[in-house]
């Protein structure tokens, strides 16, 4: 019986498949850096957002500053009754071109003056349970910027003596806010800083760079008058002695280091 031999065989893979292993690997070790890359990227990406600082110090602060307004709005509106259409808004237009030419008159510029509101809408009596139509109302609202205020006075005995019924909305403000809200918003940062200033000192800290900052703004509400007999005074006639006042511009900040 012939003598048993133990035989290793080794399997060499093809000569051609070595390539196409060496590009496996070599892909799987560029995906590998291009994720530890990306993640890198992503950390700079956030650095010196709030989001990513784990220590902050964050204040907040408030700037007021009070100024005697230098324009003066307000809206008037005739309201017409009339059994039609045509009679309601034949009385309506010869009011508010009165009106308008009455306080041209008194200085008020074409540019100053806007109709914002004009509608027409009828009138029902309810009897037995049925509607009627008993005549049509007409609306018509003239939006008005005064820029001289000491005639605000004048300018509502004038409107009201030649037709006006309704006078609302009567308010003081700035034809230009923005230099007031400049100051009140630098008043505001300056006491943020100081706050955080003193916070750090007393923590033993250092400030770094601002990652965050918000703004919120207020103010002192105004007068406002909802009809005519309100502006003259209830027993009418009399021009109204208008006291504008001084407004307050608020601003308030939030700042985090």
């Amino acid at each position: 019986m012939p003598e048993e031999k133990d035989i290793n065989l080794k399997i060499i893979p093809p000569a051609k498949y070595l390539p196409m292993a060496v590009l496996s690997v070599a892909a799987l070790l560029v995906v590998f850096l291009a994720a530890a890359s990306y993640t890198k990227i992503l950390e700079g990406r956030y650095a010196g957002q709030s989001s990513q600082y784990k220590n902050t110090i964050s204040v907040s602060g408030e700037g007021k500053v009070f100024a005697k307004p230098d324009i003066g709005q307000v809206s008037l509106s005739v309201i017409s009754d009339a059994l039609t259409v045509a009679a309601a808004q034949k009385d309506n237009t010869d009011k508010m071109n009165k009106i308008t030419k009455a306080i041209k008159d008194l200085g008020v510029k074409e540019e100053d003056l806007k109709t914002t509101n004009y509608s027409v809408s009828p009138r029902y009596q309810y009897s037995a349970g049925k509607s009627i139509i008993i005549g049509y109302e007409v609306t018509q609202t003239l939006e008005v910027k005064i820029r001289d205020l000491a005639k605000v006075g004048d300018i509502l005995d004038k409107a009201t003596g030649v037709g006006a019924n309704q006078v609302g909305s009567l308010s003081f403000t700035f034809d230009d806010p923005e230099k007031l809200n400049s100051e009140a918003r630098q008043k505001a940062i300056d006491n943020a800083k100081t706050k955080a200033r003193d916070l750090a000192k007393s923590l033993g800290v250092s400030l770094g760079k601002v990652v965050s900052f918000s703004e919120s703004t207020g103010g002192m509400p105004v007068p406002m008058y909802s009809s005519a007999k309100e502006a003259l005074g209830m027993g009418g006639g009399a021009i109204p002695d208008i006291q504008t006042g001084q407004n307050e511009i608020d601003i308030s900040v939030s700042i985090s280091y």
